[in-house]
């Protein structure tokens, strides 16, 4: 079973950050704050790989290598909470937790079915 959670600003449609390890984080750390309009995240992202570049300069192959597949771990596993956090920055609130064995689409169904008012921004449009 999938757990999102759910933030809603005002009347506008909800946003699920979903839990757990991000795999496109991992892999593609740049590229994916950017996808998700993560700029002040994305500008620390790069700062800090620059200096851990420096840091790690002196240091064997094998252990820069292993430090820096360490620290992309931290970051598949922390994305969403980034997210969450730049999610807050921009006006969002978390309004609750929702869990479904299906997609995205089903946990959807699963908000809306449990609040109907968050639908006012359909009703709106």
């Amino acid at each position: 079973m999938t757990i999102w959670t759910v933030h809603a600003r005002g009347a506008g449609e909800p946003v699920l950050v979903r839990e757990g390890f991000s795999p496109w984080a991992f892999l593609f750390a740049a590229p994916w704050f950017a996808l998700k309009r993560m700029w002040l995240v994305l500008v620390l992202y790069l700062a800090g790989s620059a200096i851990l570049g420096v840091a790690l300069a002196p240091l064997p192959e094998a252990l820069a290598g292993a430090c820096a597949v360490a620290v992309q771990l931290l970051i598949g596993w922390h994305a969403r909470d980034l997210e969450r956090w730049t999610l807050a920055r921009k006006g969002f609130r978390m309004i609750g937790v929702v869990a479904a064995r299906g997609g995205e689409d089903e946990a959807y169904a699963r908000l809306y079915a449990a609040r109907p008012e968050l639908l006012a921004w359909a009703r709106a449009a």
